[in-house]
Formats: C-alpha cells, sequence, structure tokens
C-alpha cells in the first residue's frame, strides 16, 4: 500500500481541502510496528551535518564524553516533545499540514505548513548535494570519471521515485539501511581513533582551546530537530498504535524506541564520530578525513554511508513532509507523487550548495519560527481540545475552522510574534519560541477566538471526537461525509 492509494479501492473526489494523501489513515492502514519505525529513526539521525555539531562542542572546549552526553540529553527532550505531537498522528491518523487547518484555519494552514515545507526541501536539496559530492569523489576513484552535477541528478530522481510509492517503500529501505548504518558508524569509529593515536591524541581527554556553554550546545542540538518534532504526525500516523486504551503510554508505546532510544542514541554516537573526526584531523568531516586516507574497500565502505545515511534521512524526514504541504497547498491538481517531485524540484532550485556555506544561520532562524508552531501545537490539540477533533470540520471549507475568510488571525499573529522573538535570540530559539507561542496562542484564542466563536469539541462532556482511543478510525465516505467507524466492526458514528 503506497500513500497514493492508502484509502484501499476508494477514491474520494478532489476538492479544495481533500486528496486522498490528506485523508485520516484508519487503523487498519498503519502497518508500522515498533521495530520499523525505530529503524526509520536511525536512518533519520544519521546526516553529515550532524558530524559538525561533535566537532563544535570539541572545538568549544569540550571532552568527548560530555559532547557527546550533551547530545544524547539534548535529543532525549527533544524526542520527548515529538511524543506531544505524534498523539496527532497516532489518535486521528492525520498529517502535519492537515492539523495545522485547526489552529490556523483551513487557509491559514498553509504559511506556516509552506514555511515547513520549504525547509524540509531545502534540507533535501543539501542531503542531495553531500551525497552527490561523495558519490563524485569515489566515481573518480575508480572510474575517472567526475561531474557532481551527474551525480546530483541521478541520486535526486531515485530518492524522489523511491518516497514516491510511499511509506511501504521508506520503511523497507530503513530495515535495510538501519543496520549497515550502525555498523559503518562503528568502523569508522575505530578508524578515526587509530588516526588519532598515530599522533599521539587520546580522544577521549583531548579538548579544544574555545569555549561553549553546555546550554548552547544543548539547545543547539534541540533546534536541530526542531522541524521534525513538529511535524512528526506525518509518520506516526503509519504507526501501529494500540488502540481502545485512554492511556497515552500504552497507546503510543510503539513510538518510544525511536524517539527516545534510537534518535538520540544514533545522534550522540554520530555527533561523537564528527568529534573524533576533529580530534584526529582537524576535520569535522569524517568521509573527507577516511577518503583522504583509505582506497580500495574503505572507499567502498564510505559510498555505503554516504549514500544510505541521506537517502534514509531524505525520503522520511524531508520529501514526504514537503510533499504533504504541497498536496495540502493545492489538493485538486497536486496528488502525493506529484508533491515529491515538487519537493525535488524545490530542493534543487534552492541552490543547497550556497545554503551549505551558513547551514546553521539559516537553521536557527528558521527553527525559531518552526518552534513557535510546535508551542501552538501543543496549547491546541492539548489544552484547548484535549485531545478531541472535529476531523470532519478540517475539510470543510464552510466550518468551524474558517474563522476569518479561511485564516485564524490571533493564530498567526502568535506564531510571528513568538517566532520573531526566538528569531532575536537566536542562539536559544528552541527553548524560546516554543513557549512563548504555546502562551501567545492560548491567551489569544480564550479572549479573542472562542468567546464569539465556540467550537463544539471544546465542550464539556464531548466524547465523541476521539478515535484511536475508543478503538475506531475517521473514515471519508464521499461527499464530504466522515464517519466514526469501530475497528473492524463497521459504522459507530456517521456524519459528524
Amino acid at each position: 500500500m503506497t500513500m497514493a492509494d492508502k484509502a484501499g479501492d476508494f477514491s474520494p473526489g478532489r476538492t479544495a481541502l481533500i486528496e486522498e494523501s490528506l485523508l485520516p489513515t484508519t487503523l487498519e492502514q498503519r502497518s508500522i510496528g515498533m521495530w520499523g519505525y525505530a529503524w526509520i529513526f536511525v536512518g533519520i539521525a544519521v546526516i553529515i551535518a550532524t558530524y559538525s555539531l561533535g566537532a563544535t562542542g570539541i572545538q568549544g572546549g569540550m571532552d568527548l564524553a560530555t559532547v557527546a552526553l550533551t547530545i544524547l540529553a539534548a535529543n532525549i527532550v527533544i524526542g520527548a516533545v515529538m511524543t506531544l505531537t505524534a498523539d496527532i498522528g497516532t489518535e486521528h491518523g492525520l498529517s502535519f499540514a492537515v492539523y495545522l487547518r485547526a489552529p490556523f484555519g483551513v487557509r491559514g494552514t498553509h504559511l506556516p505548513s509552506i514555511s515547513r515545507g520549504l525547509v524540509a526541501s531545502m534540507w533535501f536539496g543539501i542531503q542531495t548535494y553531500l551525497g552527490a559530492l561523495a558519490l563524485n569523489g569515489i566515481g573518480e576513484y575508480f572510474l575517472g570519471f567526475e561531474n557532481w552535477v551527474l551525480w546530483y541528478a541521478l541520486f535526486c530522481v531515485v530518492q524522489v521515485v523511491n518516497t514516491a510509492y510511499g511509506i511501504r517503500a521508506v520503511e523497507k529501505l530503513a530495515e535495510f539501511a538501519a543496520p549497515a548504518i550502525i555498523a559503518i558508524s562503528v568502523w569508522m569509529y575505530f578508524t578515526l581513533d587509530g588516526v588519532a593515536q598515530t599522533k599521539g591524541l587520546n580522544i577521549w581527554t583531548f579538548t579544544g582551546t574555545g569555549q561553549i556553554s553546555l546550554a548552547v550546545l544543548f539547545i543547539t542540538n534541540m533546534g536541530f530537530w526542531s522541524t521534525l518534532a513538529i511535524d512528526i504526525p506525518n509518520l506516526t500516523r503509519f504507526v501501529k498504535p494500540i488502540p481502545g486504551t485512554p492511556r497515552f503510554f500504552k497507546r503510543n508505546r510503539n513510538i518510544f524506541l525511536a524517539q527516545l532510544v534510537a534518535l538520540p542514541v544514533t545522534q550522540a554516537l554520530i555527533a561523537g564520530i564528527g568529534a573524533i573526526s576533529f580530534i584526529a584531523a582537524d576535520n569535522w568531516n569524517p568521509v573527507e578525513v577516511i577518503q583522504a586516507q583509505g582506497q580500495g574497500v574503505s572507499l567502498l565502505v564510505l559510498l555505503a554511508l554516504v549514500v544510505l545515511a541521506q537517502w534514509s534521512t531524505n525520503n522520511s524526514a524531508n520529501l514526504i513532509p514537503a510533499a504533504l504541504t504541497f498536496v495540502n497547498l493545492a489538493p485538486r491538481v497536486v496528488n502525493y507523487r506529484v508533491g515529491v517531485v515538487l519537493a525535488g524540484i524545490a530542493g534543487t532550485l534552492c541552490f543547497p550548495w550556497l545554503i551549505l556555506n551558513n547551514l546553521f544561520v539559516f537553521l536557527g532562524y528558521y527553527g525559531a519560527f518552526l518552534s513557535a508552531i510546535g508551542g501552538i501545537v501543543i496549547a491546541d490539540y492539548y489544552v484547548l481540545r484535549r485531545r478531541r477533533l472535529n476531523v470532519p470540520a478540517l475539510y470543510d471549507m464552510t466550518g468551524p475552522f474558517r474563522y476569518t475568510a479561511g485564516f485564524n488571525v490571533p493564530a498567526l499573529l502568535a506564531w510571528l510574534v513568538a517566532g520573531g522573538i526566538a528569531a532575536w535570540f537566536v542562539q536559544y530559539a528552541f527553548v524560546i519560541g516554543l513557549p512563548l507561542g504555546f502562551v501567545f496562542y492560548l491567551v489569544l484564542m480564550k479572549t479573542v477566538v472562542l468567546p464569539r466563536a465556540p467550537q463544539p469539541e471544546m465542550a464539556p462532556g464531548a466524547t465523541g471526537f476521539l478515535a484511536t482511543t475508543v478503538g475506531r478510525s475517521w473514515v471519508h465516505e464521499g461527499d464530504g461525509r466522515f464517519a466514526l467507524h469501530d475497528h473492524g466492526d463497521g459504522v459507530e458514528r456517521e456524519d459528524l
């Protein structure tokens, strides 16, 4: 089952808000188990840019153990934030862009969601460019042929085609790539340690001469995955939940290994390898360090690492989120596969080879505004709606999420103000933007919006707007009509 045909034999008519890949996934359509989801996160965490995080800590005067533990702790925290937003996918089967129609409006959703989609596309371009450079180096060594543009085009096409086949293709790649990535990373650790020893350096006691605080390194690492933290429902809507239970930890148990173990441990390992590379050769990029010394088998190992790392991150963390935001922007003309192609094109047109020169400046400012979205989503889902959601209204242009001509202006104002303040203090963006977005949104909704336009799922005693918790799924029955279906038992509640 691909994302393009996830609704089975039913093909809903397209409207301004409905396209097949934007519909809620049913419980039967969620096929990814605990280990499959964990493998996906191992692949997500291994990107070349991660190496520079570890090197930054060493340069700043920390030892390797301190760097690794700081990065581990930061990613446990961001993983915990992900578990909050992940419930949108496991409870209601919704993608990130569709859920944003609730706080921002059926048209207002496009501003924050496309912001995330463009960042994801840019990351795809960056990752593909780094992979192309490595492929070009290997091609030059083995074939005597050098043309990174050609390698970029080929690598781009392969990734787009793989992702276009849907979530099962993504999961199968992860099942193969993740164990290989772990094995290759361990090999890199020992290789780089050997390089350091030949220079008389102890990787565990070496420290740089700079100064960086633990807080800055910690927050920088949190901001690294702030984008994924807000749009994780794009993936969790395909993870098997435990239906029929109000207990959060039981219902979502298949996501914890990935987000609280696989992500932090893999991120710490990869950043640690970057730190060791800097110690051994004054270069944070271990691919370049080993490539400069290696030949034959070692180059083939590097090729496997670079290709698998960039590929496994791009399809799940970049292409899928970007594609769904493009579909959400124009459901009448863009389906999932077209969205994936558009994401690949957008990622290339952003000239990633230029962004790479100022990567962390770019990440800091974009992360500031995206962190504010995270605060708004958490406030909306948990505080205002108490996880109850009027899903049919998300697909109704004239319903309660129309607000003012489709825009919830107070929510957009909360986002821009909170994001702007976070950007002003960019080093601490994530820990400023998220709580400010949370507070500003709640205040404006309770004082400006809800007194004039109350929403039914927020009413006391509203119990008909839960899905997985009560063992049901949202199903589109055509013509904009939705029903809650019992798990395998037929219709329980119609025409909500």
